[in-house]
């Protein structure tokens, strides 16, 4: 049996009762529950570490998917993380799935936590990578040096270098082992994800960072078993964020990476994986 590969995956699409066509794709063994990837700031299907997602796939059904307005998927990029969720949850139910595991990479950590709060019945275990909470402290915004590396306009590898990954040679090193098997390919890639759909994920990221205590304390309704990835410095979501995540939440455990920033679970994509499946089972 070949391993299960998200390059050699087509697109597929399927149309959702909002109105959205959905770009996606799906591969995998097919066994237990589908496990949907949601994507962190101006990422797209094509984003994901292959090593990290193909991993996954080899003993879980994966799905990676452009949300609402991004890349090759149709509509308009909301502003908030809320209709974010709504938009994602009209792909989920476009495919037919009653249940699904949701791993959420930042900006899709976000979306990640809002689903399983309004939607519990659709989320049987949850993955947070690199993410916080609603309204914490240390939520409010990004600093302005990760503004400049991956929020501007044009950005390039030096900004994504120096936001996922640790100022250390080691981190650097692996992280640039990482970019290439991300982005050293080419043929049928997905579409880029526009600024205005930048425009409006940064939006979210701001109108999510409110303080909020109300929003803080829904912490407690997340009901699912849930895994918390971070690394130990993460520059772009503070880890301490993470922390609190995982002390908010009533049935989550945490992983912390040495030496590494927001990119955490590309540098360590082997150990991700195996802390991913080891945590949903079968």
């Amino acid at each position: 049996m070949s391993t299960p590969s998200s390059i050699a995956t087509p697109v597929e699409h399927v149309d959702a009762a909002n109105g959205v066509t959905y770009a996606y794709k799906r591969f995998g063994t097919g066994a237990g529950v589908p496990v949907v990837f949601l994507q962190h700031f101006r990422g797209n299907i094509d984003n994901w570490d292959p090593r990290l997602v193909d991993a996954i796939a080899g003993r879980k059904d994966v799905i990676l998917f452009d949300n609402a307005g991004v890349g090759g998927s149709s509509g308009t990029t909301p502003t908030t993380v809320e209709e974010m969720g709504d938009d994602a949850i009209a792909f989920i139910l476009a495919l037919g799935l009653e249940q699904v595991d949701l791993f959420g990479f930042s900006l899709g950590g976000f979306v990640a936590q809002d689903i399983a709060i309004t939607q519990p019945e659709l989320v049987r275990k949850l993955i947070l990578a690199g993410t916080g909470p609603k309204g914490a402290p240390a939520m409010e915004r990004w600093s302005d040096d990760v503004v400049q590396a991956v929020v501007q306009d044009q950005t390039g590898p030096e900004g994504i270098m120096y936001v996922f990954y640790a100022p250390t040679e080691s981190s650097q090193t692996i992280g640039g082992a990482a970019l290439g098997r991300i982005y050293g390919w080419q043929d049928g890639r997905d579409a880029d994800v526009s600024l205005a759909a930048k425009d409006a994920q940064y939006q979210a990221v701001l109108n999510w960072g409110v303080r909020d205590w109300n929003a803080v304390a829904r912490l407690a309704d997340i009901h699912q078993p849930t895994l918390v990835l971070q690394g130990d410095n993460d520059i772009m979501i503070p880890t301490k964020a993470s922390h609190t995540l995982a002390g908010l939440i009533p049935d989550a455990r945490i992983r912390i990476f040495p030496d590494a920033s927001h990119g955490s679970i590309f540098q360590y994509a082997d150990e991700a994986a195996a802390e991913t499946l080891a945590f949903l089972g079968d």
